[in-house]
């Protein structure tokens, strides 16, 4: 039985061989702008829409600007990539992770992983992904557009 390469596999593929390391000022300009807002929002914010819904919606933007930092890749993977990795991150919230690995005490993983389950984080992290692919979506018809997603 030989290795075949159907259709799914073959988009895989053609993904896969268009990423090239490269780096790139904008997107990095674009992931310090974001992280400053995103520490900005937790340290001086503590109300009931910007830190938690506004924060989530930023953060999978931001790490869709650092991962485009230094890959230059097709936006869809990139864009599912980070939704995926932060629907996993949220997952283990659900299954208390933190907890699990004896790291309940920990400030650093309660920040970077979490520890609390929403919907609400979820819808966030959905919402902030649809920005950037609508954002490419417009970016791509307006060829005059100085800014390339």
């Amino acid at each position: 039985m030989g290795l075949t390469c159907d259709g799914w596999g073959l988009l895989f593929f053609t993904y896969l061989t268009a990423m090239k390391l490269r780096f790139s000022w904008l997107y990095f300009t674009l992931t310090i702008l974001l992280f400053i807002i995103e520490v900005l929002i937790a340290a001086y914010l503590h109300d009931d829409f910007i830190r938690p819904y506004v924060g989530d919606f930023l953060v999978v933007i931001l790490l869709y600007c650092f991962v485009r930092s230094f890959l230059q890749a097709p936006v869809v993977p990139v864009a599912l990539a980070v939704l995926a990795f932060s629907y996993l991150v949220e997952t283990l919230q659900y299954f208390n992770v933190v907890k699990h690995l004896g790291l309940e005490h920990s400030r650093i993983a309660n920040i970077v992983i979490g520890n609390y389950f929403t919907w609400s984080d979820i819808l966030a992290y959905t919402l902030g992904i649809g920005f950037i692919l609508l954002c490419h979506f417009f970016n791509r018809h307006n060829s005059s557009s100085p800014v390339k997603f």
